[in-house]
């Protein structure tokens, strides 16, 4: 079976891991750096932050989505066994090679920089994200493999039917509302290693599967719609800004989350559902960058913070060294050795064209 393969999404899950990279290393010039386990920066810039307070309540649900979109194509080849093979393939073993050989380095790095003790406990860390997709996969399997049988049945039709109404694709926030009210965190973005970042997750994850499997409905939906659900979004984002002091009640930041999705798959569809070979090569480093980006950033903070330069300067020649460090561990070492490729989520073929997103196969 082929399928239509979906570039926007691919440039939309790329462009999220880079705003990921930025917004961890805004975190270094926060007062509170040193509390997430990030080196701190003795100059802040805590106006930066103003701007990552909008990212923060959609990049980490947006990459649910998507990876739920991913299931959705994943499934349509294989069966259930197959999938879950897949998976442990791509977000297991390089979850669990990530926390015996990756986390260990920033830890350490952190420890030297601050001279600690030297110690290392098996942790997460910025790798959580996938731990958790694996465990969506294996609670979902059943639901996913149950609607795949009844494609053509009364529930794809109304959910279809559903989705090319623009409060359709809207309704979904209820979910996430729900979540909040039940949950109650005690900050939305708080996603690490909480339970609100888990049942948020799933219910994102399964979100996004929906919407694809509703068909190309919500696609048109969220085409014509793009515009009014950017207006709601930076409406709800002003009202967080100067009513709330950017600390809103978690049911109105849930609300904010979708629609700041739903406005970036509609222009994503609108604007760059296009191949291009730099879509290729950086679909290919995503998954890679994202796993090991923290050890350059680390790394360019202990090597560039104590120069005497300007704070700002600062903080783009981190953003460099960090993306220039992942670029060549990329480039010329996980990319080139086939034993390297598997632990960072890429097929063993050196030559092999085929995407890996970050957490699922190709969306072909």
């Amino acid at each position: 079976m082929t399928t239509q393969r979906r570039y926007d999404i691919d440039w939309l899950r790329v462009i999220a891991i880079a705003l990921l990279l930025i917004y961890h290393i805004a975190i270094v010039f926060q007062p509170w750096a040193m509390f997430l386990g990030f080196i701190k920066s003795d100059e802040l810039m805590e106006g930066l932050w103003k701007p990552m307070t909008l990212l923060n309540v959609w990049r980490i649900p947006f990459l649910f989505f998507v990876s739920g979109m991913g299931v959705y194509f994943a499934i349509r080849k294989r069966n259930w066994k197959e999938l879950l093979v897949e998976r442990s393939r791509r977000i297991l073993i390089p979850f669990l090679f990530g926390v015996v050989a990756i986390v260990p380095l920033h830890f350490l790095i952190f420890q030297a920089y601050y001279h600690l003790p030297l110690a290392y406990s098996p942790h997460p860390a910025h790798l959580w994200f996938l731990g958790n997709i694996f465990a969506y996969v294996l609670i979902l399997t059943p639901i996913f493999f149950f609607l795949k049988k009844s494609k053509n049945g009364a529930f794809k039709k109304k959910l279809s039917a559903w989705m090319s109404n623009p409060l359709g694709p809207l309704s979904l926030s209820s979910l996430f509302v729900l979540e909040v009210l039940l949950v109650k965190p005690q900050v939305f973005e708080m996603y690490a290693l909480t339970w609100h970042g888990f049942f948020l997750g799933i219910v994102a994850f399964f979100c996004g599967f929906l919407l694809v499997y509703s068909g190309e409905s919500f696609w048109k939906t969220a085409l014509t719609w793009r515009w009014a659900y950017l207006g709601l979004a930076l409406g709800l984002y002003l009202t967080r800004w100067f009513s709330f002091d950017l600390v809103a009640p978690g049911y109105l930041m849930a609300v904010e989350s979708v629609t700041w999705i739903l406005a970036i798959f509609g222009f994503g569809y609108k604007y760059l559902n296009k191949p291009s070979a730099t879509l290729t090569y950086l679909s290919q480093a995503a998954y890679p960058v994202y796993i090991l980006h923290m050890v350059g950033l680390h790394a360019a903070a202990w090597v560039i913070l104590p120069l005497n330069w300007p704070i700002f300067f600062k903080f783009l020649a981190i953003i460099g060294f960090t993306g220039l460090f992942c670029f060549v561990i990329f480039e010329f070492l996980i990319r080139r050795i086939p034993f390297l490729r598997p632990l960072f989520g890429l097929s063993w073929d050196y030559k092999s064209p085929k995407i890996n997103p970050i957490s699922v196969p190709s969306l072909d």
